[in-house]
């Protein structure tokens, strides 16, 4: 058993709902956050940039004495998951946010599904090249719906008609048409899933990774032996390396509660300075 915390990171703050399942189903595990708000969206940046940032940030959180990580942004995963691999301990649990969502596709045996996400994680093609290396039976549709993690982090996601018309707009393609299953691959677009679903009219099955990759996560921790023991819920961390406006609102709502933001600028040294928020 480990009362070490766990390590949990994404281009922003969409990653805080991967941590919000987290923490529910695991409750006693103390979780480490870092938001790279200074860098976001990380979908339109350069390969090199993002294997860059997610080194910094691996190591950042190696510094925290992390007995586990998990990348919780599908740009990451499908850009930089091996390197973020190469710097943690052997046995150390590394979790993506891709592969857990295709092992569900696959026990659902779902035939056609299609997968949103930035235009870095639809050019990487994984998702596809993933499910077809282990179902050629399941059609792959994919599409870049850029902007759409900005917007959202931007807090558009608070106006209805504004939202609506945004999810038309990136939904509203032939190529869907028969879809039995939706990927949001990006961990920003769950907060927007309860649209998605009334869109296709709650007949095509949204699949995102918050509650799908804590289960995984759970999983390698047990068979790792590394849960932690305690009484009561583990204290939680969170650090962005920038604060971006309607960013308190957003993390709420992400999260699920209000939390405390502390700013980190792990760009520039030292590493371990930081500013708390309220």
């Amino acid at each position: 058993m480990d009362n070490r915390p766990i390590g949990i990171f994404d281009s922003g703050i969409g990653g805080l709902t991967v941590a919000n399942a987290v923490s529910k189903l695991l409750p006693t595990e103390e979780i480490v956050y870092f938001g790279d708000t200074q860098h976001m969206p990380y979908g339109e940046r350069s390969e090199d940039a993002i294997r860059f940032f997610s080194r910094r940030i691996t190591e950042f959180l190696l510094v925290q004495n992390c007995k586990a990580l998990v990348i919780a942004c599908n740009t990451i995963s499908s850009r930089a998951y091996n390197e973020v691999c190469a710097l943690v301990p052997a046995g150390m649990p590394v979790i993506n946010v891709i592969d857990p969502v295709v092992a569900e596709v696959l026990r659902c045996e779902m035939k056609r599904v299609a997968v949103i996400g930035t235009k870095q994680t639809i050019d990487s093609d994984i998702y596809a090249h993933r499910i077809h290396q282990l179902s050629s039976g399941t059609e792959v549709i994919s599409k870049a719906t850029r902007s759409l993690a900005s917007i959202i982090e931007e807090g558009f996601y608070q106006d209805p008609k504004a939202i609506l018309a945004i999810i038309s707009y990136y939904m509203d393609d032939p190529s869907f048409y028969g879809i039995d299953g939706l990927i949001l691959g990006c961990t920003h677009y769950p907060i927007i899933k309860e649209e998605i679903n009334a869109y296709f009219k709650y007949k095509v099955s949204i699949l995102d990774s918050p509650a799908i990759v804590s289960r995984a996560l759970q999983s390698s921790l047990l068979e790792s032996s590394l849960f932690a023991v305690r009484d009561e819920p583990g204290p939680h961390h969170f650090f962005v390396s920038d604060f971006t406006p309607v960013f308190e609102e957003t993390t709420r709502i992400f999260f699920g509660q209000r939390i405390r933001l502390e700013l980190n600028n792990i760009w520039e040294p030292p590493c371990t300075s930081s500013a708390s928020h309220r």
